[in-house]
């Protein structure tokens, strides 16, 4: 499997991290004569070419982790900042004698009314079938927290994204380069083979 922790730069310093998630970097071949008789390509060309296409293979699969995280991460801001508003409603109709009237949602596409009365409490889901009750303020709390981690945590995917790009443009240049070194040395024999 791909080692995943490895090409990671430490710094102290989140923004000048190459990959939060630990994307090895792809190094450029500006040797390719250099590059094809190194050990771990066994002097062969074939191998060499077969060795760049298993690591674009798992750049791409690694994207695809990283568009599923960040297609989460997407859905689930929106329901967060719509629980933030709705407690802020109740927190400004908590001292009133009034019932908040509301709709909710019963299905997809489906709403019903609802009388809220006057609260200092709210359930909510915390993932994994699991539900709890908090005060209003408890619950502020826990919301802007997990809505600015999600942020946080989606600038993140957004910048391994970007790397992520960059390293499968370096992966398919190097292989393109290899392989066109290939075809020049092929011909280059057939060449010196017809002129002797």
């Amino acid at each position: 499997m791909f080692n995943m922790a490895a090409g990671q730069e430490e710094t102290g310093n989140d923004e000048k991290k190459k990959s939060f998630s630990g994307i090895p970097e792809a190094a450029f071949v500006d040797d390719v004569d250099a590059f094809v008789v190194r050990p771990e390509n066994n002097s062969s060309v074939n191998f060499a070419l077969a060795r760049l296409d298993e690591q674009h293979g798992k750049y791409k699969f690694m994207e695809l982790h990283l568009l599923a995280k960040r297609g989460k991460l997407k859905s689930q801001l929106p329901d967060m900042e719509h629980s933030q508003l709705m407690i802020q409603l109740l927190r400004k109709h908590q001292d009133s004698r009034n019932d908040i009237e509301t709709q909710f949602l019963l299905s997809e596409q489906v709403f019903m009314k609802a009388l809220v009365p006057p609260t200092d409490k709210v359930c909510l889901w915390l993932g994994a079938n699991v539900m709890l009750e908090y005060t209003l303020d408890d619950a502020a709390a826990l919301l802007s927290k997990n809505i600015e981690t999600a942020k946080k945590n989606l600038g993140y995917v957004e910048h391994d994204l970007d790397f992520l790009r960059d390293q499968l443009t370096t992966t398919e240049v190097n292989m393109a380069r290899v392989y066109n070194w290939d075809v020049k040395s092929r011909q280059a024999a057939k060449k010196s083979g017809t002129n002797q």
